[in-house]
C-alpha cells in the first residue's frame, strides 16, 4: 500500500500562495489517482482537487477553480497542490489520498479514496 506524507502547509496572509506536496512511498504511485481534500474546524471533509494516474485529467471544486492547481511527478512519486490567491476560508487541514484506477480519470467522491496521509495545516490570515 502506498504511504503518503503531506508537507508545505503553514501560515500565510490572504492573497498569498502555498505549495503543498504529497510524497508517496512504494512502487505503485503511477497506478493511482490522487486527490486533495480539506477539513475546516467544525466542518466535514470536502473535495478540493484530483488528478489522474498520468496527470492528464484533473478536477477541481468550484471554490478553488482558477486559484489552485494540482499536478504530479510520477518519477518523484509526488503530487502537488499549488494554491494561489488564498482566502481565509481556505483555512483547513489539507490531506492527500489515493484511489486505485485501472484506467484514467480521477474521482471527486471522498469514499472512492482509501489511502490517506496525515494532513498538513493551512492557515490564511485576513
Amino acid at each position: 500500500q502506498v504511504q503518503l506524507v503531506e508537507s508545505g502547509g503553514g501560515l500565510v496572509q490572504a492573497g498569498g500562495s502555498l505549495r503543498l506536496s504529497c510524497a508517496a512511498s512504494g512502487s505503485t504511485f503511477s497506478s493511482v489517482a490522487v486527490g486533495w481534500f480539506r477539513q475546516a474546524p467544525g466542518k466535514e471533509r470536502e473535495f478540493v482537487a484530483s488528478i489522474s494516474r498520468a496527470g492528464v485529467s484533473t478536477n477541481y471544486a468550484d471554490s478553488v477553480k482558477g486559484r489552485f492547481t494540482i499536478s504530479r511527478d510520477n518519477a518523484k512519486n509526488t503530487a502537488y497542490l499549488q494554491m494561489n490567491s488564498l482566502k481565509p476560508e481556505d483555512t483547513a487541514v489539507y490531506s492527500c489520498a489515493t484511489e486505485f484506477r485501472r484506467f484514467g480519470g480521477a474521482s471527486t467522491a471522498i469514499e472512492r479514496y482509501d489511502n490517506w496521509g496525515q494532513g498538513t495545516q493551512v492557515t490564511v490570515s485576513s
